[in-house]
Parts: C-alpha cells; structure tokens; sequence
C-alpha cells in the first residue's frame, strides 16, 4: 500500500502501478462480462429453439405420414421419448390490414400445443381455451404489432400450393379469427409464426388423415443421437430422423468459436496488464537499489528480498484481479437493467432484437468459467513480479552503494 502511495520521487513508478492494477481489473471484469453474455445467448437461443421446436423430428419417407397416430404410440413406448406430436407445417403468405408477409403455419392438437409451456405461457393477448375449431389462430405478438391485428380480428393466408382450375392454378387463400398472440421473446418466432389446430391445417393444407411429420421430446437434449437411433431400430428404418444438433450444429458452433475468440482477444487485456507489472516492478528495483544494499548487509536474506518485491507486486495484481471480479459480477447481474438506462439516457436502441433475435440482453454466469478468469488473473500477476523479484534478490550490495 505505501508503494501504490508513493512520495514525489517514486510518483511515476506509483502511476504506473495504478494503471496495471486497473487494466487487470477492466480485463478480468469484461472477460466475466463478455462470457456471461455469450453463456446467455447460447442459453436463451437454445431454450427458445427447443421450446418451440422438438428435440427430434420424424418424417416419413414420402412428404406426408399416414396413420400417424399409431406411429406416435410406437415411439412413446421408446426408452427416452417423453412426449411425440403429430404437426402439420407450411410456409404460406399472411396478409391484413394492407400489410403482406412471409409466415410458417403449425398444425397442433390443442392438447399438443398446450404442452408446449414456452407458447402456452407466454399467452399476451387473448384465450389459449379459444384455440379449436376450423377458424382459429394464435400469431406472434410482433406479427400482430406489424399488420395492426387485434383479438378477434381476420388474418388472410395464401398458400403457394393452389387448387387446379381451367384456367390454371390458383392460390389458396382462407380467412383465420385471431384468437390470441404470444411473445417468447425470440424475434424469428414472434413474426413469422402461426399455429393453428390440426385439423384445420390438414385441410387447409390438403393432408386428410395425414401429417408432415411428428415431433418428439426426450428427457435429455444432448442425448438426441442416441434416442434418434432407437427410434429408427423401432420403425425399422422406415423414417428419416432429424435431430436439433444436426439442424442447428452451424448455428451453435458459430456462437461456440465466436465465445472461444472473445475469450483468447480479451485475455489480452490481463496480458498488457501484466507487462505493466513487470516494467513498474523493475523501474522499482532500479530506484530502491540502495535500500536493497543496505538490507542485505545487515543480514537481510536473498529469499527475503525476493518476497518483499514479490509480495509488491503480486498485491497490485490480486487487489486488481478482485476488483475486476465484483464489478464484473455486479455488472453481469444487472445488465439488462443498466441496458435500459443507457438507453434511456442516449435515446438510442442498443440491442435491437431484429438483429440479435432476443429481446433482451441475456447474461448467465458459470461459476467454473469466474474461477478460471480469477485463478488466470491471478496467475499471470503473479508470474509478472518473479522475474523483478529475482533481479531484486540478485543485486550485489557492493556494486550499489558503489554508485551512491
């Protein structure tokens, strides 16, 4: 503490100090930050994916699967499967109000859909108890936002598939009665997606008595390959199977090398950090050479010597690697908060969820990956005063009150 103070003389020595203790404190808290934001998405990404979507998707040889239900029996019975759902699905163009999209239509069972706690719990206008019948829908709340619909109100769904006339195809459009929105807070879903009852999907779609394919939930996600090849031993190969890491495997590894990236350029930061400790550590020596002699003839040890600058320091680098850890976890904690603040302040959108699919900044701290920050902030500190340390123990008094 009384060299982090210094008087006049070893004032620039005491600077420099300074701002090592709070490079390695900036790098250890954005190191914290940045990794529990990149655990946040992956989270919240995957969460929303398989919330929505099935762990394993099942389809039949040809577009449509007859007799499905029979099917979905079978696979409830294989060890791992937790729930099956037969789902008819369709790109289609929505329209209303003046304003025309792209959107995807799913066909659930009410009872199938209610399962589905991500939608079924994130009901924001509207009754899920509304949801039967040949004339129901529930859309996204941003899609509802952008074609000015209400509850109750009409959506138009066009079909590429038409119906055959004399004078060519024709597109086929049908009206749906808004029946009530939802928001998960995943931008992809909250505009393009429509979710209508089975039935009224297999007509419009034109798959009587038939689906597009059946979605299964198992008890672990990650477990997905090995469940996938019993279900096709169930079905003796009669299937193709997709899984969510097969279907999402670029989207994931993207995040995982882009968090690897981060993680390599942020350590940097501890790294310039360190050298500033190595070159405060030696201009120090330099200046305290004659009290260094003086100790050594009175008896003062090389080791002791080697502890006192080491104990200098490592101090500069621990007080900074701990600062940088409770901010970093304070700030990671409360980042949404402080995200609407900031943008209170600026009048500016930080985080448009057009762009990052969420609509919130999500941050989820590991414990373990904390520990490897502090323990390498720690690490590197420490190996940035051996070498001064050493230099200072290996002064020969002799040769520095000669030049006093």
């Amino acid at each position: 503490m009384r060299y982090l103070r210094a008087r006049r003389r070893e004032g620039f020595i005491s600077v420099i100090a300074w701002f090592s203790l709070m490079g390695i404190a900036l790098g250890v808290a954005t190191l914290i930050i940045v990794m529990a934001v990149m655990n946040g998405f992956r989270q919240e990404l995957l969460t929303r994916i398989l919330g929505i979507n099935g762990h394993l998707s099942v389809y039949g040889q040809t577009s449509r699967i007859a007799a499905f239900d029979p099917i979905a029996e079978k696979l409830r019975t294989v060890e791992g499967v937790k729930i099956v759902s037969p789902m008819v699905e369709g790109q289609v163009m929505a329209t209303a109000n003046g304003v025309a999209q792209g959107a995807v239509v799913r066909g659930f069972r009410p009872r199938d859909l209610s399962r589905r706690k991500i939608i079924a719990d994130n009901i924001q206008a509207g009754s899920f108890a509304e949801f039967k019948g040949s004339n129901a829908v529930i859309i996204g709340a941003r899609m509802a936002t952008k074609m000015g619909l209400a509850i109750g109100d009409k959506i138009t769904l066009i079909s590429p598939k038409g119906n055959a006339t004399a004078f060519g195809t024709v597109p086929r459009m049908k009206a749906y009665r808004v029946v009530a929105t939802f928001q998960i807070g995943m931008f992809e879903y909250d505009s393009n997606f429509v979710f209508m009852p089975l039935k009224a999907a297999q007509i419009y779609f034109k798959l009587p008595g038939a689906v597009s394919n059946l979605e299964v939930f198992i008890g672990d996600p990650d477990n997905a390959s090995t469940v996938a090849g019993r279900i096709n031993k169930a079905l003796k190969g009669q299937a193709s199977i997709h899984d969510w890491q097969r279907v999402n495997a670029s989207f994931f590894n993207a995040i995982q090398v882009e968090r690897n990236v981060m993680f390599l350029i942020l350590t940097l930061i501890i790294v310039v950090a360190a050298f500033n400790i190595i070159s405060s550590m030696i201009m120090l020596v330099k200046d305290k050479g004659k009290d260094i002699a003086i100790l050594r003839t009175m008896g003062v040890t090389q080791g002791q010597i080697m502890r006192i600058f080491f104990i200098a320091g490592a101090s500069v680098g621990t007080i900074g690697t701990m600062a940088g850890f409770g901010f970093g976890l304070a700030f990671a904690e409360n980042i949404e908060t402080i995200r609407q603040w900031i943008q209170g302040l600026t009048g500016t959108e930080l985080f448009a969820a057009e762009i990052y699919f969420l609509s919130q900044l999500p941050a989820v701290v590991d414990p373990s990956e904390v520990v490897s920050v502090v323990v390498m902030g720690l690490g590197l500190s420490f190996l940035a005063t051996l070498y001064p340390s050493w230099r200072a123990a290996r002064l020969d008094p002799a040769e520095a009150l000669r030049y006093e």
